[in-house]
Protein backbone atom coordinates (compact mmCIF):
# COMPACT_ATOMS: atom_id res chain seq x y z
CA UNK A 1 0.00 0.00 0.00
CA UNK A 2 1.45 3.66 -0.83
CA UNK A 3 2.23 6.04 1.78
CA UNK A 4 1.01 8.85 1.98
CA UNK A 5 3.63 12.10 1.42
CA UNK A 6 3.82 13.81 4.59
CA UNK A 7 4.16 17.35 4.77
CA UNK A 8 8.21 17.46 6.08
CA UNK A 9 8.84 15.20 3.32
CA UNK A 10 7.39 17.45 0.73
CA UNK A 11 9.37 20.15 2.46
CA UNK A 12 12.27 18.33 1.84
CA UNK A 13 11.83 17.53 -1.66
CA UNK A 14 10.97 21.17 -2.27
CA UNK A 15 14.07 22.04 -0.87
CA UNK A 16 16.26 19.91 -3.50
CA UNK A 17 14.06 20.80 -6.56
CA UNK A 18 14.95 25.04 -6.08
CA UNK A 19 18.53 23.25 -5.87
CA UNK A 20 18.21 21.37 -9.09
CA UNK A 21 18.39 22.48 -13.00
CA UNK A 22 15.10 20.90 -14.21
CA UNK A 23 17.33 18.07 -16.93
CA UNK A 24 18.71 16.39 -13.32
CA UNK A 25 15.16 15.44 -11.67
CA UNK A 26 16.15 11.77 -12.48
CA UNK A 27 16.11 8.68 -10.62
CA UNK A 28 20.25 8.00 -11.13
CA UNK A 29 21.02 11.59 -9.94
CA UNK A 30 23.06 11.29 -6.95
CA UNK A 31 21.26 13.90 -4.89
CA UNK A 32 18.18 12.47 -5.33
CA UNK A 33 19.49 9.35 -4.28
CA UNK A 34 20.69 10.72 -0.90
CA UNK A 35 16.95 12.40 -0.48
CA UNK A 36 15.31 9.25 -1.39
CA UNK A 37 17.55 7.18 1.75
CA UNK A 38 17.11 10.08 3.80
CA UNK A 39 12.99 10.18 3.52
CA UNK A 40 13.36 6.42 3.13
CA UNK A 41 11.61 6.50 -0.29
CA UNK A 42 12.65 5.52 -3.51
CA UNK A 43 14.76 7.58 -5.81
CA UNK A 44 11.92 6.94 -8.46
CA UNK A 45 9.64 7.85 -6.02
CA UNK A 46 11.43 11.24 -5.15
CA UNK A 47 12.08 11.50 -8.83
CA UNK A 48 8.43 11.35 -9.62
CA UNK A 49 7.51 14.06 -7.10
CA UNK A 50 9.79 16.64 -8.49
CA UNK A 51 8.48 16.14 -11.64
CA UNK A 52 5.26 16.75 -10.32
CA UNK A 53 6.25 20.05 -8.75
CA UNK A 54 7.74 21.02 -12.19
CA UNK A 55 4.17 21.09 -13.31
CA UNK A 56 3.30 23.84 -10.80
CA UNK A 57 6.39 25.98 -12.00
CA UNK A 58 5.18 28.41 -14.27
CA UNK A 59 8.50 29.20 -15.73
CA UNK A 60 8.39 25.58 -16.97
CA UNK A 61 4.95 25.68 -18.58
CA UNK A 62 5.85 29.28 -19.84
CA UNK A 63 8.20 27.53 -22.60
CA UNK A 64 5.78 24.30 -23.03
CA UNK A 65 7.57 21.94 -20.85
CA UNK A 66 4.90 20.34 -18.47
CA UNK A 67 6.58 18.38 -16.19
CA UNK A 68 4.63 15.13 -14.54
CA UNK A 69 0.86 15.68 -14.54
CA UNK A 70 -0.40 14.10 -11.13
CA UNK A 71 0.33 16.60 -8.33
CA UNK A 72 -1.57 16.43 -5.30
CA UNK A 73 -3.10 19.00 -3.37
CA UNK A 74 -0.96 18.65 -0.57
CA UNK A 75 2.13 19.51 -3.49
CA UNK A 76 0.13 22.62 -3.98
CA UNK A 77 -0.43 23.83 -0.50
CA UNK A 78 3.60 23.25 -0.41
CA UNK A 79 4.66 24.80 -3.77
CA UNK A 80 2.07 28.06 -2.38
CA UNK A 81 3.60 27.88 1.08
CA UNK A 82 6.84 28.37 -0.06
CA UNK A 83 6.26 31.39 -2.60
CA UNK A 84 4.13 33.14 0.27
CA UNK A 85 7.01 32.65 2.53
CA UNK A 86 10.67 31.87 0.93
CA UNK A 87 12.49 32.87 4.10
CA UNK A 88 10.78 30.84 6.72
CA UNK A 89 10.26 27.53 3.99
CA UNK A 90 13.80 27.84 3.35
CA UNK A 91 14.91 28.34 7.27
CA UNK A 92 12.49 25.31 8.10
CA UNK A 93 13.84 22.74 5.16
CA UNK A 94 17.45 23.53 5.63
CA UNK A 95 16.99 22.84 9.49
CA UNK A 96 14.83 19.88 8.30
CA UNK A 97 17.56 18.39 5.93
CA UNK A 98 20.41 19.02 8.53
CA UNK A 99 18.18 16.95 10.88
CA UNK A 100 18.12 14.65 8.61
CA UNK A 101 21.95 14.43 7.73
CA UNK A 102 23.01 14.34 11.42
CA UNK A 103 20.97 11.29 11.71
CA UNK A 104 22.35 9.46 8.52
CA UNK A 105 25.38 10.26 9.83
CA UNK A 106 25.12 9.96 13.72
CA UNK A 107 27.69 7.61 14.26
CA UNK A 108 30.03 8.42 11.74
CA UNK A 109 32.93 10.72 13.59
CA UNK A 110 33.85 12.23 10.32
CA UNK A 111 30.43 13.87 9.80
CA UNK A 112 30.25 17.75 8.55
CA UNK A 113 29.95 20.33 11.33
CA UNK A 114 25.93 20.66 12.04
CA UNK A 115 24.47 24.35 11.36
CA UNK A 116 24.02 25.27 14.67
CA UNK A 117 27.46 25.88 16.74
CA UNK A 118 26.83 26.10 20.71
CA UNK A 119 27.36 29.92 20.85
CA UNK A 120 24.94 31.00 18.03
CA UNK A 121 21.69 32.80 18.52
CA UNK A 122 19.08 30.95 16.96
CA UNK A 123 18.55 34.49 14.56
CA UNK A 124 22.13 33.97 13.42
CA UNK A 125 21.58 30.51 12.60
CA UNK A 126 17.96 31.25 10.57
CA UNK A 127 19.88 34.22 8.79
CA UNK A 128 23.02 31.76 7.27
CA UNK A 129 20.76 28.57 6.69
CA UNK A 130 18.66 31.35 4.62
CA UNK A 131 21.21 32.66 2.99
CA UNK A 132 23.03 28.90 2.25
CA UNK A 133 19.50 28.52 0.77
CA UNK A 134 19.69 31.31 -1.05
CA UNK A 135 22.75 30.48 -2.13
CA UNK A 136 22.49 27.11 -3.62
CA UNK A 137 19.06 27.83 -5.47
CA UNK A 138 20.86 30.98 -7.64
CA UNK A 139 23.92 28.58 -8.00
CA UNK A 140 21.66 25.61 -9.49
CA UNK A 141 19.76 27.76 -11.35
CA UNK A 142 22.16 29.25 -13.69
CA UNK A 143 24.14 26.19 -13.86
CA UNK A 144 27.22 27.38 -11.68
CA UNK A 145 28.30 29.75 -13.61
CA UNK A 146 28.52 33.69 -13.51
CA UNK A 147 25.75 34.84 -15.82
CA UNK A 148 28.19 38.20 -16.92
CA UNK A 149 31.22 36.23 -17.95
CA UNK A 150 30.33 32.27 -17.55
CA UNK A 151 33.06 31.95 -14.86
CA UNK A 152 32.41 28.20 -13.09
CA UNK A 153 34.45 28.24 -9.99
CA UNK A 154 32.60 27.93 -7.47
CA UNK A 155 34.16 29.71 -4.60
CA UNK A 156 34.43 32.52 -6.97
CA UNK A 157 30.50 32.72 -7.18
CA UNK A 158 28.11 34.64 -5.29
CA UNK A 159 24.59 34.47 -5.30
CA UNK A 160 23.91 38.07 -5.31
CA UNK A 161 20.33 39.94 -4.83
CA UNK A 162 18.91 42.37 -7.41
CA UNK A 163 16.93 43.89 -4.62
CA UNK A 164 19.38 44.55 -1.33
CA UNK A 165 19.45 41.81 1.93
CA UNK A 166 18.52 45.03 3.83
CA UNK A 167 15.60 47.05 1.95
CA UNK A 168 13.42 43.91 0.96
CA UNK A 169 13.20 41.49 3.58
CA UNK A 170 10.28 39.98 2.22
CA UNK A 171 12.28 38.88 -1.17
CA UNK A 172 15.73 37.84 0.42
CA UNK A 173 15.36 34.11 -0.03
CA UNK A 174 13.15 34.48 -3.16
CA UNK A 175 15.23 32.51 -5.84
CA UNK A 176 13.62 35.01 -8.37
CA UNK A 177 15.85 37.76 -6.64
CA UNK A 178 19.01 36.75 -7.69
CA UNK A 179 21.69 36.62 -10.28
CA UNK A 180 24.49 34.34 -10.28
CA UNK A 181 28.05 36.76 -10.43
CA UNK A 182 31.39 36.25 -9.93
CA UNK A 183 32.98 38.18 -6.87
CA UNK A 184 34.32 40.89 -8.83
CA UNK A 185 31.25 41.68 -10.74
CA UNK A 186 29.13 41.28 -7.65
CA UNK A 187 30.93 43.99 -5.96
CA UNK A 188 30.85 45.96 -8.72
CA UNK A 189 27.30 45.49 -9.08
CA UNK A 190 27.20 46.34 -5.03
CA UNK A 191 29.11 49.61 -5.28
CA UNK A 192 27.02 50.97 -8.14
CA UNK A 193 29.62 51.02 -10.75
CA UNK A 194 28.06 48.46 -13.18
CA UNK A 195 24.53 47.82 -13.65
CA UNK A 196 21.82 46.77 -15.82
CA UNK A 197 19.64 48.58 -18.25
CA UNK A 198 16.08 47.45 -19.33
CA UNK A 199 17.36 45.63 -22.75
CA UNK A 200 19.85 43.94 -20.25
CA UNK A 201 22.71 44.96 -20.85
CA UNK A 202 25.43 45.69 -18.61
CA UNK A 203 26.45 49.51 -17.79
CA UNK A 204 29.21 50.85 -16.87
CA UNK A 205 29.66 53.48 -14.50
CA UNK A 206 31.60 57.33 -15.71
CA UNK A 207 32.84 57.03 -12.10
CA UNK A 208 34.95 53.67 -13.62
CA UNK A 209 38.61 54.80 -14.56
CA UNK A 210 40.53 54.45 -17.50
CA UNK A 211 42.49 51.29 -16.59
CA UNK A 212 43.11 47.94 -18.11
CA UNK A 213 39.99 46.51 -16.04
CA UNK A 214 37.69 48.90 -17.30
CA UNK A 215 38.35 48.73 -21.09
CA UNK A 216 37.60 44.70 -20.23
CA UNK A 217 34.31 45.67 -18.54
CA UNK A 218 33.73 47.86 -21.82
CA UNK A 219 34.84 44.88 -23.96
CA UNK A 220 31.59 42.97 -22.34
CA UNK A 221 29.09 45.24 -21.92
CA UNK A 222 28.41 45.17 -25.96
CA UNK A 223 26.60 41.72 -25.31
CA UNK A 224 23.03 41.59 -23.84
CA UNK A 225 22.86 39.15 -21.37
CA UNK A 226 19.19 37.93 -22.18
CA UNK A 227 19.89 34.79 -23.32
CA UNK A 228 21.99 34.04 -20.26
CA UNK A 229 19.67 35.32 -17.84
CA UNK A 230 16.29 34.18 -19.65
CA UNK A 231 17.26 30.68 -19.69
CA UNK A 232 17.54 30.08 -15.90
CA UNK A 233 14.08 30.01 -14.13
CA UNK A 234 15.50 32.98 -11.62
CA UNK A 235 15.49 36.09 -13.82
CA UNK A 236 12.76 35.10 -15.80
CA UNK A 237 10.08 34.56 -12.90
CA UNK A 238 10.90 37.84 -11.52
CA UNK A 239 10.13 39.28 -14.78
CA UNK A 240 6.72 37.88 -14.67
CA UNK A 241 5.68 37.31 -11.20
CA UNK A 242 7.19 40.87 -9.62
CA UNK A 243 6.88 42.73 -12.69
CA UNK A 244 8.44 45.64 -13.00
CA UNK A 245 10.49 45.04 -9.66
CA UNK A 246 13.69 44.27 -11.91
CA UNK A 247 13.66 47.89 -13.25
CA UNK A 248 13.57 49.53 -10.18
CA UNK A 249 16.26 47.78 -8.57
CA UNK A 250 18.34 48.07 -11.94
CA UNK A 251 17.30 52.07 -11.77
CA UNK A 252 17.84 52.33 -8.00
CA UNK A 253 21.82 50.55 -8.54
CA UNK A 254 22.05 53.00 -11.69
CA UNK A 255 21.10 56.06 -9.20
CA UNK A 256 24.43 55.37 -7.05
CA UNK A 257 27.15 56.56 -9.92
CA UNK A 258 26.85 58.16 -13.35
CA UNK A 259 26.56 55.67 -16.26
CA UNK A 260 27.31 56.21 -20.06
Amino acid sequence: MARNWTRDELILVMNLYCRLPFGKFHQLNPDVIQMASLIDRTPSAVAMKLSNLASLDSFHSDRGVKGLSGASSKDREIWLEFHADWERLAVESELLLSTKLQEATANDENSAATYQGETETERTTKVRLAQGFFRKTILASYEGQCCVTGLTIPSLLVASHILPWSDYPEHRVNPCNGLCLNNLMDKAFDCGLVAFDEDCRLILSQKLPADRLTRQFRAISCLTLEQSLLVHRNFNLLMSFLPGIAQCSFSANRSRANFD
